[in-house]
């Protein structure tokens, strides 16, 4: 860091990676980044999420992290939820799929159903 500009303009990509995940928004995505996600890609498939929100330039939908679901044979794990709708879960997420994910449920509304994860499967 040389001079002021370049600390506001780390504070202002902080603040941008902030928002994205938290905050009071239409839809979340939960990137399971348990030790098993984490061994499967999950952080490729978080940064995937977070990119391809941002050249969508969709600000109103949260990513977050959360810890093993117990279906370790699925990771990367992703869920999906709507505000006022319902939940959807994602499994083998990885970059590519992320970017489905964002085009078509997030931005369109199509869940994307060749990617669904149903525990009784």
């Amino acid at each position: 860091m040389k001079n002021l500009e370049e600390l506001r303009k780390i504070r202002d990509e902080a603040r941008k990676t902030m928002d994205l995940r938290s905050g009071n928004q239409r839809a979340r995505v939960v990137v399971c980044m348990g030790t098993c996600g984490i061994a499967a890609g999950a952080r490729d498939t978080m940064q995937a999420f977070m990119e391809s929100l941002e050249e969508a330039g969709a600000t109103d939908v949260a990513v977050t992290a959360a810890g093993c679901a117990g279906f370790c044979d699925q990771e990367p794990l992703v869920e999906v939820e709507i505000k006022d709708g319902s939940t959807v879960r994602y499994g083998h997420v990885d970059a590519a799929a992320a970017q489905r994910i964002v085009k078509e449920h997030l931005m369109q509304g199509k869940v994307v159903e060749s990617l669904v994860f149903s525990q009784g499967a």
